[in-house]
């Protein structure tokens, strides 16, 4: 169970983090204030996971990085596709 949700509280930082950076540059004001408090929270379980981690869990920890940010980049433009008229 620590491996999946060290992997996912990686995963939700780095792909918030990404999300983030995508709202600020597209001003997207509202999205940002909640994509910022969904980092604290990520970052909240992840800090508390990490100091304890196993190397597997390090390994799992690790690789939600990688998969959020792809997850992201996929992900931001379907959510804030514009609507045509």
């Amino acid at each position: 169970m620590t491996h999946l949700t060290l992997f996912l509280s990686s995963f939700f930082t780095v792909f918030l983090l990404g999300t983030q950076q995508q709202n600020v540059v597209g001003r997207h004001y509202k999205a940002a204030v909640l994509t910022s408090l969904g980092i604290g929270c990520a970052q909240i379980f992840l800090w508390r996971l990490v100091p304890s981690a196993s190397p597997t869990e390090i390994v799992a920890t690790l690789l939600g990085g990688p998969v959020g940010i792809v997850a992201a980049m996929v992900a931001h433009p379907i959510l804030f596709r514009k609507k045509s008229a």
